[in-house]
This record gives structure tokens, sequence and C-alpha cells, in this order.
């Protein structure tokens, strides 16, 4: 897998044994970050020895000049040292940085046979297309390139394509013995937004969640990963900013015969007014792409990645502000009806879908009060 090729490069060397004097880890993509640190420690830095042979420095707070120096220096306690250098961007300031550079290419000449320098430069982003990089991204990358690439060798971090974290899951699955779903799989790509750490990190949730059974299905991962619920609300509310009453009726009812049912009926009803506060601040501020949306949504009252792009077409769909305090006004008037112990709260939340996906009448009554958003 082209995404996964950068860190299996590595880790086979570090398997080897085979090592270059310095690394370059490129991207700030942790999964792999995480993937390459796991291979060193097991190859390279026993745990009975880890506090003399690995050393993690920041050049924000440390001088480079003492990093190499402990680099060149041979352990009296450890066979091998490995040093992770965080903090590159500060090799690239406002100040001359040529010789920095050049103390690390002198290095890199007459390096310590014995101990290896990771230096990670993770305020860089590597989308899994490159053609879409930021351009301040790009030349940060380059100016690597020209300089430390010249004698160090540079770890990629990228972010991951969704068809090869898809192919992951199923992968790693299967050295677990277990097995996940095609469906399922697809589910938890999307849901996450090929965020591979939370990927990761999920896949073991479900795999303990599902035990001795060994096998995760969509109801696994709709069941266990909140922003899978948090998917199939945005569906829900894509079908109802659409007016399509079947089609939303249908998100209902898929959302209910999944986890807990009715019994989360006012946990739904949570999510579903907070995305349509949502819509109302993109709709007053006249929000149009992902960045204007950042800035719109205080921190907290932000919405996922993969369901930026979707909110803002949807909040679009409404002409005006009147009909989205129309939409809070319902969930608040359904809010009370939940918790009045009705007969039954699917009954309750289907009137819901049916009001809100009809066009709106002239108000009345309780319609006239106004609903603090």
């Amino acid at each position: 897998m082209r995404s996964f090729a950068a860190s299996d490069r590595f880790l086979s060397e570090v398997e080897a044994r085979k090592l270059r004097p310095a690394y370059v880890f490129v991207g700030d993509e942790v999964f792999f970050r995480r993937r390459c640190r796991e291979a060193i420690l097991e190859h390279l830095v026993p745990p009975d020895l880890r506090d003399f042979s690995l050393f993690e420095f920041d050049l924000a707070e440390t001088d480079l000049a003492e990093v190499l120096d402990r680099a060149r220096t041979p352990s009296l306690m450890a066979p091998f040292q490995v040093f992770f250098v965080r903090g590159v961007k500060n090799l690239y300031g406002r100040a001359s940085n040529e010789e920095r550079l050049a103390a690390i290419e002198q290095y890199c000449k007459d390096p310590n046979p014995d101990a290896v320098l990771v230096f990670v430069a993770d305020h860089i982003s590597i989308p899994a297309d490159a053609r879409r990089m930021d351009m301040t991204d790009k030349d940060r990358y380059q100016r690597i390139r020209d300089t430390l690439g010249q004698y160090c060798a540079i770890v990629e971090l990228a972010r991951v394509h969704e068809g090869e974290a898809v192919r992951w899951l199923t992968d790693y699955c299967a050295t677990q013995g277990a097995a996940i779903d095609a469906d399922a799989a697809r589910e938890l790509v999307d849901a996450l937004g090929s965020d591979m750490t939370m990927i990761s990190n999920e896949l073991e949730k479900l795999l303990l969640y599902v035990g001795g059974k060994k096998h995760v299905t969509l109801g696994d991962v709709e069941t266990m990963v909140l922003a899978a619920k948090q998917r199939s609300l945005y569906e829900l509310t894509d079908a109802i900013s659409a007016k399509d009453r079947v089609r939303a009726l249908e998100m209902l009812d898929a959302i209910l015969s999944s986890g807990e049912g009715d019994e989360a009926a006012i946990g739904h009803l949570f999510m579903l007014a907070k995305t349509f506060r949502q819509m109302l601040v993109i709709l007053e501020r006249n929000v149009r792409d992902q960045r204007m949306l950042w800035a719109a949504l205080w921190q907290g009252f932000r919405v996922p990645p993969f369901a930026a792009d979707d909110l803002i077409k949807q909040a679009r769909r409404y002409k005006s502000k009147r009909e989205l305090t129309r939409a809070l006004r319902l969930v608040a008037k359904t809010d009370l009806a939940l918790r009045s112990n009705p007969v039954s709260k699917r009954l309750i939340l289907e009137k819901l879908v049916l009001e809100l996906t009809a066009e709106p009448k002239p108000e009345s009554g309780w319609m006239q009060e106004e609903l603090p958003v």
C-alpha cells in the first residue's frame, strides 16, 4: 500500500539493523510515527536499558550542539542509543540556519555507529493526495528536502487514502484472528475521516467489544463508534433539509434500530438540536467553505471534518433563519414530549421528522415564543 510504503521501508531497516545515521520523520500522521517508534523500541532499545539508551529532545529548549555532542558520545551503559529530536521548525527560523545544518551534515559524515538520530518534523501536514498540500507546507517540506534531505533519510508520514485504510482494517483483523465486514470497515473509515490513529484506536475497542465472536459487523461500528452515530445523524439532517420525507424516516429507523434504540432518543434529539444550531450560525455568518466554518464555530461547537462540507450544503438549503428557528422550536417541543414518559418515543420522533420535512406554515401559539439559540 502506497501510504504505508515509507514507514514499512523504515521498519525493515530497523529490523535488519541497517540504519542510516539520521532520519527525518516528515508529517503529522501520529499513527505512522507511533508505528516507527514502537519498532525502534522493540528492536533497538531493551526495556531494562531504556533510561540509558532512549533520549528525547526539543530544539525549542535544547541547543542542537548539545544533542549532537550527546549522540557522538558512546554510552558505557547501553549498546545502542536513540535520539528523538522534535522542534525541527526551529532550524528554519528567521536567523541563518546554515551553521546548524552544517553541523548535522558533519555528524552524518562521521556518525556514532551505535546511535541513530530521528528528527521529527510534525509541523508539516501531508494529505493522502500530495497535490492538495497547503502551499506553506509544500515550501517547508521542500526546504527540508533541499537541506536535511541531502544527508538524512526522509520518512514521509502522510495521511492515508480511504481505500488503503479499509484494506488495513481487513489485514490487521486477520493478524488478530478476527474479521471485519466490508461495510463495517468502510463505515469506520468514513466516520473517522481516514484518521489512522482514531481508526486503530476504535478498532481495538471494537475487537474487545465483540470478544470471542471475533467478527466486527456494521451494527457493532454504529453501536460503539461515536463518530459513526454522528454520521448517521448528519445523514438524517441531510434528508430533512432536502425535505425528503421517505429517506428521513428510513434514516431515523436505522438510527433507532441500532445501539440503544429508543432509550437513546434524548441523546439523538440533543445532537439534532446542536446540528440545527450549527446550521443557524452558518446561515447567519454566510459561511461558504471549511475555512470560514472553523472561524465561525467556536471550540466545543465544531463539526467533525467529514461532515463540514455536507453541513454547509445542508444549511444553505434553508432560505432564512426563520426556517431554522422553527426547526429548533419543534425540537424543543419534542424534548418536552419525550420527557413526559410517552407510550412510544419512536412515534414522537417520527412525528418530529414529519413536521421538519413539511413546508413551514404560519406560526401560531407556542411557535410564537422566542427560543434562545
